[in-house]
């Protein structure tokens, strides 16, 4: 256990340092979220979302860190993983001496560190641009804490469970993006989450990013905004198992699925 996590930490440096050096990477995970909350933000910048002083920038800025779980975690993993496959990256680790748990060490740390310092870029935009306030009380961090490691264990264990359906690395993007581009609409990303018809709503009731986003609203919207949520209520706790949920489906398709070697492969 101790030589895993040992050779884990070393694959985190290596997975950070391919993943910054990648400028697609850097686009996605970085560039986009804060392009799309600069421009969204400006062009509503003053208009209302059905509660008392919150702004749609305070809406979006809370759906954007949401979003930013999926960009980092499952988008990321699901285009990079493919692409290592089909280099023979995957093929060559698989058959060095190190513990298989290790490479998917590195890939989670390189996951967590990239969302943080997502967020604290887009934490600075929304504070310097739209005046946004940073939330108060320990209950609200907290949650925000509980939240993003939910968020991330289950898109993480799911991307790395998608990179299978790729048939190749090149095309991969061409699938996940639109798959995570669809989740944004239906989830409450881009538009008020009640104010999209019922059947979206229900469909998106079923994927982790309509409870991130709705989680991370209780965090950065003032309290008593719940009246603008489905039901009238923030419902953390099935925010929680339905991420938990997620995190188990995730895990047993990665363990099942993963594949090091191109199909055909042995």
């Amino acid at each position: 256990m101790n030589r895993t996590l040992a050779i884990g930490r070393r694959r985190i440096g290596i997975e950070l340092l391919q993943f910054f050096r990648d400028r697609e990477s850097a686009i996605f995970n970085f560039m986009l979220p804060m392009i799309l909350l600069i421009i969204f933000g400006s062009v509503f910048a003053n208009q209302e979302i059905g509660f008392e002083d919150v702004t749609f920038s305070q809406y979006f800025l809370a759906g954007m860190i949401a979003s930013g779980i999926l960009y980092t975690s499952f988008q990321n993993l699901a285009i990079a993983i493919p692409m290592e496959r089909d280099d023979s990256t995957l093929k060559r680790l698989a058959g060095l001496p190190m513990p298989k748990a290790s490479y998917f060490i590195g890939k989670a740390g390189m996951v967590f560190v990239a969302y943080v310092a997502q967020v604290i870029i887009l934490l600075i935009v929304g504070i310097l641009f739209f005046g946004i306030d940073l939330p108060s009380g320990g209950n609200k961090w907290f949650t925000f804490a509980w939240v993003s490691i939910l968020g991330l264990a289950s898109c993480t264990l799911l991307g790395i469970a998608f990179s299978v359906v790729p048939k190749q690395g090149k095309g991969a993007s061409a699938i996940v993006a639109p798959i995570v581009l669809v989740l944004q609409f239906t989830s409450g990303v881009f538009f008020v989450f009640t104010e999209l018809p019922s059947w979206m709503q229900t469909f998106a009731s079923f994927f982790p990013l309509r409870w991130l986003t709705q989680a991370m609203r209780f965090v950065f919207l003032p309290d008593g905004a719940q009246v603008i949520e489905a039901g009238g209520e923030w419902q953390l706790g099935l925010a929680a198992l339905v991420l938990i949920a997620w995190t188990v489906i995730g895990f047993v398709l990665a363990l099942t699925v993963f594949r090091w070697s191109p199909r055909g492969e042995k």
